[in-house]
């Protein structure tokens, strides 16, 4: 539903996803509180909750749990790949989710350090989708805990994206099609044109340890592990 909005938000329908997986559970909790303690305006904020969208239904792609050299790791069956997180895929729910409006999606391994309703401001209604095009391409084979390392194409730009969710090529987002693509199409935004992408400064998704130190982050993304975590 849409809110009276101050400066330039005003009337528009606004919505934050944060992607949840139980191994990284206060990591969600501080990146949730980064954001609410920021925030100078209402803006209703969601748990990607894995098990509560297979309960309704919205998501059924089969995984598994494949022996490694580590632990057991999650496998996405329809893409023969690891899943890192829980929400490797449902992410892509989030416009079904949503609805109408704008819809953040964001990592759990995010914390906030400005107010995020500032990253609506001034979107273009005729790009289906924006994020940071990063040019990221990892040299381990292992992040965060231990998990395997994934490649592929448009490396992170999915770990932090706007759905404008009216936009016409945003409507093959059902989750049959979540629910059926690999993965690594879906992350590759498969279903738009590269004109239809539109592009958030870097400190929008600043990549600890990667991205430009001398960039003041916004938000600073930990994809190469959370201080709680082991790995690289």
């Amino acid at each position: 539903m849409a809110v009276d909005r101050p400066d330039g938000l005003a009337h528009l329908s606004l919505s934050i996803y944060i992607g949840y997986d139980p191994r990284e559970a206060e990591a969600f909790a501080a990146c949730r509180e980064s954001i609410r303690h920021r925030l100078n305006q209402p803006i209703k904020t969601h748990g990607l909750v894995l098990a509560g969208l297979r309960d309704k239904g919205l998501y059924y792609r089969p995984t598994e749990y494949r022996p490694s050299a580590e632990k057991p790791v999650l496998w996405d069956v329809i893409s023969d790949a690891p899943m890192s997180t829980e929400f490797a895929i449902s992410r892509f729910l989030v416009k079904h989710l949503a609805g109408t409006g704008w819809a953040l999606f964001m990592d759990c391994d995010m914390l906030v350090m400005t107010d995020l309703a500032e990253v609506f401001r001034g979107l273009d209604r005729s790009k289906a989708v924006y994020c940071v095009k990063h040019k990221h391409e990892p040299k381990n084979a292992t992040k965060m805990d231990g998990q395997m390392q994934t490649f592929y194409r448009r490396k992170n730009w999915s770990s932090f994206m706007i759905f404008n969710c009216d936009h016409p090529f945003n409507a093959v987002l059902t989750p049959e099609y979540v629910n059926s693509l690999p993965g690594r199409d879906l992350h590759a935004f498969c279903w738009l044109e590269d004109d239809q992408i539109g592009e958030l400064d870097v400190s929008w998704n600043w990549l600890c340890g990667v991205s430009d130190p001398a960039i003041d982050p916004a938000l600073v993304h930990y994809t190469l592990g959370l201080p709680n975590l082991t790995g690289n």
